[in-house]
Parts: structure tokens; sequence; C-alpha cells
């Protein structure tokens, strides 16, 4: 059965940022909707690459050795192992693909940190 989802929908209903929220599964990954707020915690994936895609607002993925910005409809993948921090000084609605596997705050343990199996769907 084939199910529409509409990501405006499904981003206005979050409120709490840095909790993301599962929309679709296609293969062994998760479609997220997440709102971003303030700065998170410096973290990478070993065995996992993160896509960031933003909907609405900016935000900036620091690295270690600079910064990547993005606005509405700009995307970025970072590579697992990648050490990072995603920072939005205002508000943002960001859409995720992610392994199932990936665990949000990678090799860190955090407040932030939510397990795959933990992730609500909406």
């Amino acid at each position: 059965m084939l199910r529409k989802v509409n990501l405006k929908e499904k981003l206005g209903t979050l409120d709490a940022p840095w909790v993301p929220k599962v929309v679709a599964e296609p293969n062994d990954q998760y479609v997220k909707v997440a709102k971003f707020e303030g700065e998170y915690v410096w973290h990478h994936h070993a065995d996992e690459d993160e896509l960031f895609l933003v909907v609405e607002g900016e935000i900036e993925i620091q690295l270690r050795d600079g910064v990547v910005r993005l606005g509405p409809g700009e995307l970025v993948v970072v590579p697992r192992g990648v050490e990072h921090r995603p920072v939005a000084v205002r508000s943002a609605q960001v859409v995720l693909f992610e392994p199932k596997s990936v665990r949000n705050t990678g090799n860190v343990d955090h407040a932030y940190t939510i397990e795959a199996d933990e992730l609500e769907r909406i």
C-alpha cells in the first residue's frame, strides 16, 4: 500500500528541537523530520553517512575544519566518520535521510540521544 507523506504537515507537528520523527522507511533507511534550534552535540557516525535537507530556515553543519551553511532546498551528506555539529541560530525544519541503524548522537551519549528503536513514527 502506498502512503503519501506531506512533509509540511509533518514538520508542523514538531514541538521540541532535536527530536527526530520517522515519516517513511525506504529500504533500510529512515526519512526523518526534525526541528533544529540552537547547538547540537559534536559527534560522528562510524558506519553511516547522514543527509541533511533544509526545508525551512537556515542551519550550519560545523566541522572541525570548516562550516557548511544550508538554506531552504539545500542539502549536504556528511560522510561516515566525519565529526560534525548541526547548529541553527533560529528554528529550522530539516529532513534527514539515514540508515535505520544510525543513533542520532552517534558515538556520544547525551541528553539528546534517542536509540533507533525508540524513534517515534508520525
